[in-house]
């Protein structure tokens, strides 16, 4: 159902960009990585907003720090593969052509923002600090926003048909605008109410099998949900699209370093221990490391984003050896 949603989601928003003379490279980098980031958002939403327990809290704040995560550990490895078995299927080369600005640009934002949240839960017993830096990371995004859009990173990627257009037969040449919306409220009640039974879900498998839900809901929560992310940066993979590829994951990540967070700061004790602070410093080294070559090379090539990987299968084998 959250799969779903956020392909109706994802298709729709396109449209809207289009609808709204959007350049492509701003639908692209904002638009749908927004949509793309949808599912994993609404879960720590739906837990923190809708569920009053500490448990529901613990789901939504392992929810909030496994998106940044697995976005910039497994996303970025499973990427390096998909570019190496490709290019062995003779589809593409085996070197990366991304833009090395929009990839550095989007990590440089996710480095800030990202590490002034996890700091904060070291002084998290000062409200108005707290605030501040929810009100900072929102501020954070809004820049980013401006400046992707006065970058003009124009893509060639049009959108394809419209999903409900196509199911309903619609033979009108042109696609209606409130088709398109229709669509789009269609896509969010789908991931609301999706979202709302996974984290009850992952309460009653945590309960049933004695584990902690923010354990479940860092390492299950976030890779049933960031599938699209994923998925879409393999097929560009394959068609040598590497910025947009890259840049999928990349403006999810600081997106999710920001809404989320915001929330998580405000509305929870944001009080990150054990495995979900270890989570948080992986995402950020992980993400460093591949920043610092890039500044130092200019490029990122497929054998540097394995490296996520190394620290994505660390951070699991830490779980497995604490658990037992």
């Amino acid at each position: 159902m959250i799969l779903l949603g956020s392909e109706l989601f994802t298709n729709g928003i396109e449209w809207v960009g289009k609808k709204l003379n959007l350049s492509e490279g701003a639908v692209g980098s904002l638009l749908a990585a927004v949509g793309t980031a949808l599912p994993e958002t609404m879960i720590p939403v739906t837990a923190i907003l809708f569920s009053g327990s500490s448990a529901s809290h613990d789901v939504g704040v392992g929810a909030i720090a496994g998106a940044p995560f697995m976005l910039g550990t497994l996303a970025f490895c499973v990427t390096g593969v998909s570019v190496f078995a490709w290019a062995k299927s003779g589809r593409r080369a085996a070197v990366m052509q991304a833009d090395g600005k929009v990839i550095g640009r989007d990590m440089a934002y996710f480095l800030i923002g990202y590490t002034a949240a996890v700091l904060t839960t070291f002084v998290r017993q000062y409200t108005i600090v707290r605030w501040a830096v929810a009100a900072g990371l929102l501020l954070l995004y809004a820049f980013y926003v401006r400046q992707t859009l006065a970058a003009g990173e124009v893509g060639d990627e049009s959108p394809r048909p419209l999903h409900l257009k196509s199911f309903l037969k619609h033979a009108e040449e042109r696609t209606p605008a409130r088709m398109v919306a229709v669509q789009v409220v269609l896509a969010l009640g789908l991931i609301l109410l999706g979202s709302k039974l996974f984290v009850d879900q992952v309460m009653h498998v945590a309960q049933h099998v004695h584990a902690a839900p923010i354990i479940l809901s860092l390492l299950i929560a976030p890779i049933a949900t960031e599938l699209p992310e994923k998925m879409n940066s393999v097929l560009w993979t394959r068609e040598g699209k590497d910025t947009l590829a890259l840049g999928n994951i990349t403006g999810a990540m600081v997106f999710q370093s920001c809404f989320p967070v915001a929330l998580g700061v405000v509305a929870t004790p944001w009080a990150l221990e054990r495995e979900t602070l270890l989570s948080a410093v992986l995402a950020l080294s992980s993400t460093a490391l591949l920043y610092l070559i890039l500044r130092l090379t200019g490029r990122i090539q497929p054998a540097v984003l394995l490296l996520g990987g190394i620290f994505y299968a660390f951070f699991i084998a830490i779980v497995i050896i604490s658990r037992l």
